[in-house]
Parts: C-alpha cells; structure tokens; sequence
C-alpha cells in the first residue's frame, strides 16, 4: 500500500515521501496517528490538498531543525572514563550516552541523528556530526578524560599476584622434600642442610 508520511518515521522515511508499506501497518499505525495518508484510494485533488500541507509543515520543521542546528554545533560535552595506560577505556562512549548527555544541556536530540560508525573507545576528543534532517547537519566535540588510569584490569593484577606467591613459596617446599622432613622453627636455615657430625660420619 502506498502512503505519503506526513511525519518523519523511524526506518521508513521522511516527512513528504511516498513509500510503500504493507496494508496493516498502514491502517492500524500509520493512518490513525496521523503519520502517513493514502496516496491510492484518495482523489488527485485530496492528494494535492495533502501535499501542501506537508509541505509547509515541513518547512517549518526544517527551519525549527536549522536552528536547533545551529545552537548545537560546536558544543562540547565532557565524559570522566576509567582507561588504562595507553589511554584506551575499559568501557565506551555510545551514541545514548551523547544523547543523554546533550538532553542534560537542553537539546532533544533522537540518538539515531547521532552519526557515530562505532562506540568511543579512548580518550581525547573526538569530532561528532548530528544529522538532524537531509542537509541539516552539527558538529559537537565528544571529549573524553580519564577519571583514573589503571596499569591492568583487577583480573590480570591477581593473576600475578598468585604467581608471585607460588614462586615465592616452591623453594622451601622444594627443600623441605630434598630433606625428607620439616623445617623446625627453630632453626629455619639448617632445614636440608647436613650437619659437621653427619658429614664426619
């Protein structure tokens, strides 16, 4: 079924474009909220009469949007991030959290106008493009800083604090097994050790 979006929809159009939808849709969503109108059952004058009215509504969104534009582009929005030594983050910076962090400043802005190919993923400011309708566009600075470096993960610094251990303690196990028996507390350094009388002897 073709209809004309009076709004833009998410996944479907713009705002004044015929697209074709399947007949449900069209009836139980788009129609009854007003989004889209028939282009086929209604007269050619119907149509027209439509038309004009995207139209201007339209323009004025488009307007409404240059300026939102405007006021947007060349803000700079700061995030605090753990990173490790190299500077790359153990989290990132997606496309929601630009969003949410611009509503904090007063702009709406949808996170799928965010033009962003992957997450944030180190530190250092990054250039951000909004495209908030064909041919209106802002640019923000997204800038990341560290909120503390971290060397290694918690996960790797226990690994090798084990490993520091079992080293620490395979000597003394390896003595108290040339010696057949246990080191005595008093005398910790003789353990597998021969004594003057046992080597005399």
């Amino acid at each position: 079924m073709k209809v004309i979006l009076c709004e833009d929809v998410d996944n479907l159009g713009e705002m004044g474009e015929t697209v074709n939808v399947a007949p449900g849709y069209a009836r139980n969503y788009l129609l009854p909220r007003r989004l889209a109108v028939s282009a086929d059952s209604a007269s050619a004058r119907q149509i027209e009469h439509e038309m004009r009215i995207i139209k201007k509504r339209e323009e004025r969104r488009r307007k409404e949007l240059a300026e939102v534009a405007q006021g947007i582009d060349g803000t700079k929005i700061v995030f605090k991030a753990k990173a490790g030594s190299e500077g790359k983050l153990f989290g990132s910076v997606t496309t929601l959290h630009i969003a949410q962090k611009l509503e904090e400043l007063g702009h709406n802005i949808n996170r799928r106008k965010i033009d962003l190919s992957e997450p944030i993923k180190s530190l250092g400011e990054h250039e951000v493009t909004l495209r908030l309708k064909s041919g209106i566009e802002a640019k923000i600075n997204v800038v990341v800083e560290a909120e503390e470096i971290v060397e290694a993960p918690p996960e790797e610094k226990a690994a090798e604090a084990e490993v520091e251990t079992v080293e620490t303690e395979q000597p003394a196990e390896a003595g108290a097994e040339e010696s057949g028996e246990q080191p005595s507390a008093e005398e910790p350094k003789s353990a597998g050790v021969p004594s003057e009388a046992e080597t005399a002897g």
